[in-house]
């Protein structure tokens, strides 16, 4: 069985064998110069690709201990800043503490001065009394007995006596 190639049929065999020939150094010239030179063009290529996924994964890496760094800084700023927030709780407590001693100290020694300048004042009084009604019981005792009290001794006995007897009459009614 024979195929009719028509056109295509070369006519003499030199041209066969210069169709061979001429395909061997193009294989050889592709195999020598073409092919290593696609092969280091690809090489390249997948240097690249991979240096770029390294630095890639070295860049994740380096941004991942960012964050950690970052996540670790900022636990740190919160443990200080409730740390700060207790002290300052502490210092208004203690600082309220001191404020109520102070205030406690300072009212009970306006209470204790107050008494002390009452007490005074009622002394202060009751010798203004204890004068008046000297006075007025001498004169009066002088008025019912009919004879002068103008004798210092006499008078003051009289007056300590009567003065005596009121406080007396006081103590018994408020029992």
């Amino acid at each position: 069985m024979q195929i009719d190639l028509g056109p295509l049929l070369p006519h003499y065999w030199t041209e066969i064998v210069a169709a061979i020939v001429f395909t061997v150094l193009l294989t050889i010239i592709f195999a020598k110069v073409v092919v290593p030179r696609f092969e280091s063009m690809f090489a390249e290529r997948r240097d690249e690709i991979e240096g770029g996924i390294e630095r890639a994964e070295k860049a994740q890496k380096e941004a991942e201990a960012a964050l950690a760094e970052y996540k670790a800084q900022l636990a740190d700023a919160r443990e200080e800043a409730a740390r700060i927030r207790e002290d300052a709780k502490n210092q208004g407590a203690q600082i309220i503490t001191e404020m109520r001693e102070q205030a406690n100290a300072e009212a009970a020694r306006i209470k204790e001065s107050t008494q002390a300048q009452l007490a005074a004042e009622r002394k202060q009084v009751i010798d203004q009394l204890r004068a008046e009604v000297g006075g007025l019981a001498t004169s009066l005792a002088g008025k019912i007995v009919g004879e002068s009290l103008d004798d210092d001794d006499r008078a003051r006995r009289t007056v300590d006596r009567f003065i005596a007897d009121l406080e007396n009459q006081e103590s018994v009614e408020q029992s």
